[in-house]
């Protein structure tokens, strides 16, 4: 019996879209010294990335290769699109040329190509993708920045930690998209305005697990929402360390309850008193 078998499409459901595959790649062996990377949405080789590099290096073969997708850009160069890890491996093996894939499209078409490539591959952060898609003019990411930048939130290119985010800084990219979906562009504004401006602008706390209870209080309580300064400024007196020392806190003594949950109670309790004494006045 063969170890060897065709492919099988009969358990798979059929495209529904047209297909558009545009124009018909082709291979050639292009020197590694014009080949160059897209700063406005590719990332600077990390440290873990640094490691994949000197693997590659050290094992190196060519049935290992798999050729670099690029596109030509001006003066002569190549933009990678996918394989920067392996051409810097084989630059630093004093490699000359390598095998690519070359594919004429446009600076748009390429971020929206190395997005569609990565970034389903762990190795490629959220925050990466989204950076992609918005050079790529994907709507959702357009959108996506529309709210952060009305939230005065930046999402972090690189890693960082909580303790090293500044006010307005976030790696929450991908929990802020699902919350989107969600709840709506005006709720998510709304609770993330209640972390960057509110106190010190409270630097490391734009985090899932503190933005999502914001959006669920704020979505059971349209009112409080909808109230603009009036909510900044009940906010402004709600400690969020305190608040998320206490959840962890008792997190670890009753595990039936989540952090979320929790954070969504302390909040409630802090609007439910303070707006009802502005009322009252």
């Amino acid at each position: 019996m063969s170890e060897f078998e065709p492919l099988n499409i009969a358990h798979y459901q059929q495209p529904t879209t047209p297909l558009s595959d545009g124009a018909a790649p082709y291979m050639d062996w292009i020197e590694v010294k014009r080949l160059v990377t897209d700063k406005t949405y590719q990332r600077e080789i990390s440290r873990a990335g640094s490691i994949n590099v000197e693997r590659i290096a050290e094992y190196f073969e060519w049935a290992k290769f798999s050729p670099v997708i690029v596109a030509p850009v001006e003066g002569g160069m190549f933009s990678i699109i996918d394989g920067q890890h392996r051409a810097t491996a084989a630059m630093l093996r004093g490699i000359e040329k390598v095998p690519c894939e070359i594919v004429h499209i446009d600076r748009a078409r390429q971020a929206e190509a190395f997005a569609a490539i990565n970034g389903n591959i762990t190795r490629v952060s959220a925050q990466v993708v989204y950076y992609a898609r918005l050079t790529g003019k994907d709507p959702e990411a357009e959108e996506m920045a529309r709210v952060l930048s009305a939230a005065e939130v930046t999402v972090c290119r690189g890693a960082k930690t909580l303790r090293t985010m500044k006010r307005g800084e976030t790696n929450a990219v991908g929990a802020i998209s699902k919350l989107l979906n969600k709840f709506g562009s005006e709720t998510v504004i709304s609770a993330l305005q209640c972390i960057t401006q509110t106190g010190s602008g409270n630097p490391g706390f734009l985090r899932a697990m503190i933005i999502e209870p914001l959006c669920v209080v704020l979505h059971r309580n349209p009112k409080w929402r909808d109230s603009g300064e009036r909510l900044l400024r009940e906010m402004d007196n709600f400690d969020f360390i305190e608040a998320w020392d206490a959840a962890v806190k008792e997190r670890q003594t009753v595990p039936s309850v989540t952090t979320q949950m929790l954070i969504a109670d302390a909040v409630t309790a802090h609007l439910t008193t303070t707006m009802s004494k502005k009322n009252a006045a």
